[in-house]
């Protein structure tokens, strides 16, 4: 064996083996030598040497050479060394050959296997697509087919629910699905562009058309049956809750709620199903509530009207004759007749609600106070104004109108004029407006017209508030109607008794206040305070004269209610002056003329103070108030006259006389010749006055003290009359100083201070 074959090395210059370096070519030579060249070039220390020039390159091959053998021959030691491990691998290596061999073989019958499988598998890949499509298409079908026996087929619980069921929410649930089911099999061409159609596609029908198919032409006679069944039961069900509407003691609005808006549903069946039945439930159910609505309140009118305390009768009018007053068997005046139905008190309280609406409040809630409970009050023996029964009729009547108004429309679905709310109440409206036209007739309360006036319209308000205006406004305006006639009448009759009264009728009483002054006071106070109920302040709304019961100018937000608040304000006008007339006619019948002054005064000062008491102001007021002011001044004469009338004579005498001098150019004052003014009469007069005023004084405290029962007013006059006798005493000093201006006699020494008569004054002003 060659040693360099089994060695593996082959020299770099081809000398060593010769066949090797013969087979090169040319080209591959030069290249081997380039790539020696640079890579002998790239050692940095032959280039140092060889730039240099001592490197000696026969030395260096020979020692390059020399290395090259020795280290081959290492090499072949080394080779020696590994000889048997080298052949043991070898063997190894032939075994691996043999066995990859084998595996070989067998991978290539393991190909010829799965190419054979991969045949089956590409069949049986295709026959599950096969078998995939047809188990879509099955389901679709079968889903179709469920479709469609479910909106047609009639499940036997929902037959038994509607033939034999309670009529509750499983028969209302059974009779819609009965309805699809009829509505889906009576489905045709000529309904698939119908909005409601069930099924617009005939997708769950296949494209047929339900009522063309087999199935569909059978059951829709099944379902005429049991829908006709359905109508039997729904309408035996609504028959026998309207009757219960007609039982006494009946919660209507509980039945209305649970037993009938509940199953609202089978009305609109009904009216699909049947029309008839329908228009038979709606009649029975008219006529129903119309007697029960008529029952009702006939009976709870009945009952209020044995709580109505009557306050006033054909004989309460403000100038009353006196025989009017006694008992029967007496001649005494009964003073509980006295306390009449003139005063306005604690009534104003049924406005309350109403009064809160008007000013912003919710005028659909507004009256919080519940109506009167018949019975209750006719246990207790409760008795009421009839405005109070009538706020108590007429808020039921709302309540009962609103719910019967929602009622109706969300039950029948009935919103036209036509629709069964008038049916309903058209009776129980006519029997209401009959029971006020009975009442009123013999009604003679002002102040009760004008509360039930006020009362209807702040339910016009409500009504509006509500919603129900059209067709309770109409009701409403009737109801007006009715009241203000009456006012007018009864107006009439209190202007006629004050027209007409006079001392033999009225009674001539005393010189203080006359039953008739505070009755006129009292109501028309009354009437004020009514009209003017709900602004801020009487006094306030009265800049221009109180709710000035003066007819408001258009525009004007403090007109009453139009023409006929004009009229009722017109009329309060009237009564003014005659009460005026009236006073001065019962005047008369006293003999003198100071007691007809002191008469005329303590009923001005009545009719004022009451006024004020209620805190109502206005043209009444300011009226009453100037003749208070002018019979005042005439009492203060009067009152003089009686204690003082000689010096009081002397000094307007004199001082008239005195104005009639011309007076000379240049003088300051005129001077009354000694002859005019009688020196004795002014002496006596002062002799007089000085020993006299003291007791004087106290002479007209007296008197006024018991001729004017108002404390208030007999100090306002006291003080009137004691400045008008320390003005009078002062211009008599004036007049003796004006004649006797150069020497004062001597009686001017008796003359009495004013000072002194100014302390007097105030000291009876202070006692008082």
């Amino acid at each position: 064996m060659d040693k360099s074959k089994t060695n593996g090395y082959t020299p770099k210059n081809g000398s060593t083996n010769g066949s090797t370096g013969g087979g090169m070519s040319e080209q591959d030579e030069s290249e081997r030598l380039s790539a020696d060249l640079a890579l002998f070039l790239s050692d940095p220390n032959l280039q140092s040497a060889l730039a240099d020039g001592s490197l000696d390159l026969s030395s260096y091959s020979s020692t390059i050479n020399s290395e090259l053998a020795t280290l081959e021959r290492e090499c072949i030691a080394l080779h020696r060394q590994a000889a048997p491990d080298i052949r043991v691998l070898r063997e190894e290596m032939d075994v691996c050959d043999s066995i990859l061999a084998g595996l070989h073989e067998m991978l290539l019958g393991f190909q010829a296997d799965l190419s054979g499988l991969s045949g089956d598998i590409r069949q049986l890949q295709d026959q599950s697509r096969s078998l995939a499509v047809q188990v879509d298409n099955r389901r679709d079908a079968e889903e179709g087919l469920r479709l469609f026996l479910e909106r047609i087929v009639v499940p036997p619980n929902l037959a038994h629910v509607i033939c034999r069921g309670e009529v509750d929410e499983l028969f209302l649930e059974c009779v819609k699905d009965l309805e699809e089911k009829y509505a889906y099999a009576r489905m045709s061409e000529h309904n698939l562009n119908d909005p409601d159609c069930p099924d617009p596609g005939l997708e769950s029908s296949s494209g047929i058309p339900p009522a063309s198919t087999v199935a569909g032409k059978e059951m829709v006679e099944h379902l005429s049956k049991l829908r006709l069944q359905a109508v039997d039961r729904t309408r035996a069900y609504f028959l026998k809750v309207m009757k219960q509407l007609r039982r006494p003691k009946t919660h209507v609005r509980m039945i209305q709620s649970h037993a009938l808006l509940k199953y609202e549903y089978l009305v609109d069946f009904l009216l699909v199903a049947s029309p008839t039945i329908h228009a038979e439930i709606r009649d029975v159910y008219v006529e129903s509530m119309s007697k029960t609505l008529y029952t009702l309140f006939r009976t709870y009118h009945k009952q209020l009207l044995l709580l109505d305390m009557r306050l006033s009768t054909r004989v309460d009018l403000i100038a009353v004759e006196e025989a009017a007053l006694r008992d029967t068997f007496s001649t005494k005046v009964n003073m509980r007749k006295r306390g009449d139905a003139f005063v306005l008190g604690d009534r104003a309280k049924v406005l309350d609600g109403a009064i809160t609406a008007e000013t912003g409040g919710d005028a659909a809630t507004a009256l919080t106070s519940s109506p009167i409970n018949a019975h209750l009050a006719l246990m207790n023996g409760d008795k009421y104004s009839y405005e109070m029964i009538f706020r108590s009729i007429f808020s039921h009547l709302m309540d009962a109108a609103t719910n019967e108004y929602v009622f109706s429309r969300q039950f029948f679905k009935e919103y036209g004029q036509d629709d069964c709310w008038h049916s309903i109440f058209g009776k129980t409206l006519s029997l209401v407006l009959e029971q006020l036209e009975n009442y009123l007739f013999n009604c003679h309360d002002a102040i009760a017209i004008l509360l039930m006036i006020k009362l209807t319209h702040y339910y016009k308000r409500m009504v509006k508030a509500r919603r129900i205006d059209k067709v309770m406004e109409p009701f409403l305006d009737r109801v007006t109607n009715l009241f203000w006639p009456r006012l007018k009448m009864v107006m009439d009759a209190h202007l006629r008794s004050i027209r007409g009264a006079n001392a033999k009728k009225v009674g001539a009483g005393d010189i203080h206040s006359h039953l008739v002054s505070r009755r006129y006071a009292e109501f028309t106070c009354s009437i004020l305070l009514i009209l003017n109920r709900g602004r801020k302040a009487t006094s306030e709304s009265n800049a221009n004269g109180l709710a000035n019961n003066s007819p408001g100018k258009p525009g004007d937000k403090s007109s009453h209610r139009g023409s006929a608040g004009d009229m009722l304000v017109n009329d309060l006008d009237v009564m003014v002056e005659e009460m005026v007339l009236l006073l001065k006619r019962l005047s008369d019948v006293h003999p003198t003329n100071k007691k007809r002054i002191i008469f005329m005064i303590n009923n001005l000062d009545s009719i004022i103070t009451i006024f004020k008491e209620r805190r109502v102001s206005g043209r009444e007021l300011n009226r009453f108030s100037e003749l208070l002011v002018q019979q005042r001044e005439l009492f203060v004469e009067e009152e003089l006259l009686q204690t003082f009338s000689k010096m009081i004579a002397f000094v307007q005498q004199t001082e008239a006389h005195m104005s009639g001098i011309s007076a000379p150019r240049g003088a300051r004052g005129v001077a009354a010749p000694a002859d005019v003014v009688n020196p004795e009469v002014v002496e006596s007069l002062v002799h007089e006055f000085a020993s006299n005023w003291k007791s004087g004084i106290e002479q007209i405290n007296r008197n006024v003290l018991s001729y004017f029962s108002n404390f208030r007013n007999g100090m306002e006059i006291l003080k009137q009359v004691l400045t008008q006798l320390l003005l009078y005493y002062t211009r008599f000093q004036d007049v003796i100083r004006k004649v006797w201006r150069g020497k004062p006699p001597s009686f001017c020494k008796d003359l009495v201070s004013t000072s002194v008569i100014l302390a007097e004054i105030k000291k009876h002003a202070l006692s008082i």
